[in-house]
Order: structure tokens, then sequence, then C-alpha cells
């Protein structure tokens, strides 16, 4: 491509480039599509986007699109650093609280989520972090006249700490110290507490509304969002490509999913269901999109009829040029703002809505249309979650390459700290992502690479920066939890490492997170049992010293989708009762966190899988290890293991090198990976 191609040659020759291409777009309109786009995450292949321009633009569009994309890019960075500078989040504060009053409001919830409840959310929604400075994916902060806190989990105590000033924010542990309980203490009589409906779930509404009427307060529906009538320059709604996910990878046309789940709404006396969720529209039409990060999400929203016709609400400037033929004539597309009168024409109807994920904003609109809401779960989530053969040999295939990257890394990173090198959480999490990037199938990372050294190991859901950014030093813990977005499957992986030689406080603590890690993986259980049920495996070696660890022990894992996916999960304290199932992928990790010194956390996925076992008088299931890497043994203090324990780290390890030895090429890496799986008691060379 020539040099001038890259340089923007104006308004003038790009209008004509678009005619000749047969685009719709006229300038005023590419502009906006462009700061949409913008408003994405980048992505791998930087180009994608312009197909939504042009079915199939020349390589001189490309280039004046991608020019014209850069210009606009470097005027909204200088008009943004102009504007906003550091962040000062106490004056956002006052001018929020400066907001509550003009809207007769005595205070505002702020949750960390969307109107898609997504964990991820795009920038434009980054509402917490604009308003308190946290960053993690799960919080809430209510904020009154004279006082305001944010409520964070066990993942994020000791992160919230450094990111937020208690000037500003007390912060509350969100189990501990509820929201709730804060409300009821602070919330003076006759106080009105606004809240975006749009932002809350049925059930958590129904959570504070209790916990306000406890004080003689209320709470007050707002028409705007009073954060986001203060937040200058706060960017727009993304637009990244939506594609077709081939049948090939998915494992069933959409028209059967789409079939199978109307029946269901048929048997249940449903005649429509509402899903908010955009993974659950990915899976169910066979498609991904881009609009968040690291979760191939499409945002939008859908009515799924009775008679297997789909209603989509999304901005269709999304969809590629293929995806309409993919969807079909029994799938309607219409943008966002159609969904509220969609939603109306439902009057009389059952509809089925899913009040733990569904915005209260739903409901309130259904009710007021006259519709029968019956309350129930997302019909497409147990379907999603059970994944079928096709979807299963992907993730197979996807943690074989993913295992080939962390050995090519973990010999890397070996060697350079034999070699003296100084190495900082940034560069090593940048090594691991080059590895896993020069994959083909590779798309994106699976979250922020959690990688901690010393006492940032400790922080559950740490993420370096640059001012955080720890040297890996001699006598110390290294953790790196991290995971990959690849076309046939999703992963998610935690190592601890030892760096130099471990005390023995840390090879005891390592030695127990590992058992309870073997304990879960090795357990057999009768069909119907909960992960709640079996988590007391992983924590029993712990809890013998009298030490725990403050998060689950294993979330659900989707298909080229969400790393987080519901409804299976591993936490005692889970109340749900989901059982986990045959084709489900969730993960075990236990883990221990010194504050200040060290943490520990050994994960590996594991799928639902029927139990051979011959004379089984009942259905019985098991797990099947699909990721494959070495499994740190310096650390391990041998004495603690029984026979079974040795035997089950001996058996992985061998099956790893079976089965990752081929792909990796380099003699070095190889020569690794034989030490790394030596059995346990081998005798040293």
């Amino acid at each position: 491509m020539s040099e001038c191609r890259e340089i923007y040659q104006g308004d003038e020759s790009l209008t004509r480039m678009l005619g000749v291409a047969g685009s719709s777009y006229d300038l005023a309109g590419l502009r906006s599509l462009i700061h949409a786009v913008l408003a994405a995450p980048e992505p791998r292949d930087a180009a994608a986007w312009t197909r939504l321009v042009a079915r199939d633009p020349s390589p001189a569009l490309v280039a004046q699109l991608q020019a014209l994309k850069r210009l606009l890019a470097t005027s909204a960075t200088g008009a943004s650093k102009q504007t906003n500078g550091a962040p000062d989040h106490a004056k956002r504060l006052a001018d929020l609280r400066g907001a509550l009053g003009s809207q007769g409001i005595d205070g505002f919830i702020v949750p960390r989520t969307d109107a898609f409840q997504n964990e991820y959310v795009p920038a434009c929604n980054e509402r917490l972090a604009w308003l308190t400075g946290f960053t993690g994916s799960a919080g809430l902060a209510v904020v009154l006249k004279d006082r305001a806190a944010i409520f964070v989990d066990g993942r994020y105590t000791l992160q919230a700490a450094v990111q937020v000033d208690t000037g500003n924010f007390e912060i509350c542990h969100l189990i501990e110290k509820p929201p709730e309980g804060w409300m009821t203490r602070h919330l003076g009589q006759g106080a009105r507490l606004g809240y975006d409906a749009w932002l809350l779930t049925p059930d958590q509404l129904a959570r504070y509304q209790a916990a306000a009427r406890k004080a003689g307060a209320s709470l007050v529906p707002v028409e705007a969002n009073p954060l986001d009538t203060v937040w200058t320059g706060r960017p727009p709604q993304p637009v990244a490509p939506v594609e077709v996910f081939p049948v090939s990878r998915a494992g069933k046309p959409s028209a059967d999913k789409r079939r199978e789940i109307a029946a269901k709404l048929i048997e249940e006396g449903c005649e429509a269901a509402v899903l908010t969720a955009p993974e659950s529209l990915a899976w169910l039409l066979n498609i991904r999109g881009a609009d968040v990060p690291h979760t191939p999400l499409p945002l939008g929203f859908a009515i799924l009829h009775a008679d297997a016709k789909v209603e989509l609400f999304i901005d269709p400037r999304k969809l590629l040029p293929d995806v309409t033929p993919h969807l079909g004539s029994e799938v309607t597309v219409a943008p966002l703002e159609s969904f509220g009168a969609a939603l109306d024409a439902l009057k009389d109807k059952a509809v089925l809505a899913d009040a733990a994920s569904a915005a209260a904003w739903v409901f309130l609109r259904l009710e007021t249309a006259g519709a029968r809401v019956i309350r129930g779960s997302d019909p497409t989530r147990l379907p999603k979650a059970c994944k079928n053969p096709v979807e299963l040999d992907g993730i197979r295939a996807a943690h074989r390459r993913d295992g080939a990257a962390m050995v090519r890394f973990l010999a890397w990173l070996e060697a350079r700290l034999a070699d003296g090198d100084t190495l900082g959480e940034i560069a090593v999490a940048d090594k691991l992502e080059a590895f896993r990037a020069e994959a083909p199938e590779f798309r994106d990372l699976s979250f922020d690479t959690i990688s901690g050294a010393g006492p940032n190991g400790a922080i559950v859901h740490y993420r370096v920066t640059p001012e955080t950014d720890r040297v890996l030093e001699p006598g110390s813990f290294y953790l790196l939890d991290s995971g990959a977005q690849y076309v046939d499957g999703t992963t998610d992986i935690t190592r601890t490492l030892a760096v130099g030689t471990p005390g023995d406080e840390m090879m005891d603590r390592y030695t127990r997170v590992l058992q309870g890690h073997i304990a879960l993986a090795s357990a057999i259980f009768v069909k119907g049992t909960s992960g709640a049920a079996l988590d007391v495996l992983a924590r029993q070696p712990l809890w013998q010293a009298g030490l725990n660890y403050d998060h689950g022990t294993g979330h659900g894992v989707g298909h080229y989708l969400s790393v987080h996916e519901g409804p299976q999960r591993v936490h005692f304290q889970s109340k749900d009762g989901q059982a986990l199932l045959p084709g489900m992928v969730i993960s075990n990790e236990p883990g221990y966190y010194k504050a200040g010194a060290y943490g520990i956390r050994i994960e590996n996925l594991v799928a639902v899988r029927e139990a051979v076992l011959p004379g089984a008088e009942r259905e019985m299931l098991d797990f099947e290890v699909l990721t494959l890497c070495p499994i740190d043994t310096t650390p391990i203090d041998v004495t603690l293991l029984s026979p079974h324990e040795i035997a089950w780290i001996d058996a992985y390890h061998t099956r790893v090198r079976a089965e990752i030895g081929p792909l990796i090429e380099d003699e070095a890496v190889l020569a690794w990976l034989e030490r790394a799986t030596q059995p346990l008691l081998a005798e040293p060379d």
C-alpha cells in the first residue's frame, strides 16, 4: 500500500470512494459510526470494522477509513486530555450531589453493572470507576448528601483500599457489611433514594426497597441518570462488528435452538421470553460481537416468541453483511430504541423474564403494559451451560493450544529468572499474551491478566498498573491468573510459581491448596449434586489448619463467551442449588491469601461428565480435566501428601507431557517440559 493512501486525503476523495463501493453512509453518518467504533475495545483485526461501511471495501477505501479513524481518535484523545486531566473524584462526587439536589432526591445508588447486567461493561457504562476510581468487576456505591460508601466483595477489599479515597467513600465488605444495612442506618426519615431502573434487577431492587422502608425512606426511580448528566466527555455506546458463529463451531443451528427453547416456553405456559443477557443472544442466534472487553458479546436485547420467532434489538450498524441472511426470515432486527414499544405489544400475554438478571425497567414496562409477567430463569441459561459434543471438542482444542503457549512461557520465564533478569509483573504478563497471540485462533484475553508478585498476589483480583508494577524477587510467590478467547473455546488458568526457595509456611499453604484442588478434581458424585455440596472438598485441607479463602471455588465458563458463566458454580454459600450436569465447564480454583505477603491459587477448568463405574446402581458424575499445564512442584511439601494425591499429580503431569509435547517444536522448551512433569518422587538427575 502506498504511503499516500495512509494519509487522509479529505472528505471529497472519501465521498467518491464510498459511492464507488456502494456504501449507504454519508460523511456525517460515517463520523458518527467511527466515534462509536472508537468506543469499543480495540480488536486484533483493526480493519474489521470497515466491512460495516461497505460489503467488500477496496484496499484504498480501507486505508482511507483507517486514516479518518486515526484522525478522529487523535482529536478525541486531545480533547479528553484538555477537558478531564487527572481524575478528581472528590469533584465528581460533589458534582453528583449537586445533580441529586436538582432532581429532588437525597441520594443515589451507583452499581458497577449496566443495562445488560454484564460483568464487563463498555467505557460509557463504567460509572462506578468514573465516580470512585475503583476498577474491579463487581461493586456498588451509595451516595447520600453527607456520606457515601462503596461495597465490594472479598476479592476486591485490598484493591478498593488502594484505589478509593476513604475521605470520599467508606469501604464496606459486600457480605459482612452489606448495602441494605448501611442504607437502613444512614437514610433519614422521609429520605428519597434514587436509582436507575436499568441498572438494578428486581431482586436487588426488592432488597433495597425493604432496607429503605426500615429507615422510613423510599426508593425513587429517576428519569435520567444524574451521574450521566455530570459526566463530561462520556464515550458513546460502542459499535463493534457482529459476526456469524458457524454451526461447525456452535454444534447446533440457531433454528434448532430456537425451536427447542420455544417448545419449553409452551410447556411452561409462556407465550414469549424476554432475553436481556447478551451472551444469551450470542448463543441462541449463533453470533458473536466485540462491544465489551475480553468477551465476544453483541450488546442487545431479544424477545423469543413461542412460535420460535425472535425480535432482536440491536444497533443495526453493527451487523456484518452476512449476519442478516444467517439470521433468516424468522429473526427480525430493530434498533434498541424500539425495545420498549415491543414490550408494550406483549399486553395480555404470559411473558417470561429473569428477575435475577434482567433490569427492573423491563418488569416495570411489562407490568405497565398489562403483560402477565412470569418470573423465571433465562430459558437459554441451562442449555448454554451444558456444552454439546462439538463445543466440548473445540474447548479441548483451545486448552491444548493454550497449554502449549503456557509451557513455552513458563520455560521462558524460568530461563530469564535463572539468568538473573529483572522482570516486572507487566512485562511478564505481556510476554504470556504474546505467546498466546501467535495462534491464529486467538482473539483476545478472556480477562485482564492477574499478574501478582509477592504481596500483590494476595489481592485476589489484582490488576497491575505502572504504579504498582512489582519485580519478581527470590523467596516469593508469583501468582499468574490468565486466560484467552480462542474462536473455539475460552480458557482460564492459574499457576502459582515459586521464585527461588519458598519458606516453610509458604510450602505448607501451597500444599494445602493443591490438596484441595486434587480433592475436587477427583470427586465422584451422584447426579443431582450441586456445586455447593462439593465445595467442602476443596476447602477441607485449609480448614484443618484454621485457614480459608474469601471467594468461590468454581465458576462456570462459556464457549467462546463469558469466562464467568452461570448457573453452575462451586461455593458452599451458594443458595440456588443448581445441580452439576454433563457438559458443564467449571473452574477448580482453591486459594490462600496472606495480606501483605503472598497469594496462592491453583486453577484448572474441568468438564462435568458421566462417570464410568462398573456395577454402579446410580447415575454418577465426575470431572474431565481440561487445562493442560504443569503445576509447580517446587513448593510442595511431599510429606503432607497421601499416596492418592501423589498419584494424581504424576498422572496429570504424564498426560500434560503426552498431549502438549507434540505441540512443542523448540528442544529447550521440550526439555523444560520433561523436567517439569517428572514423577514427584523421582530421583534427581
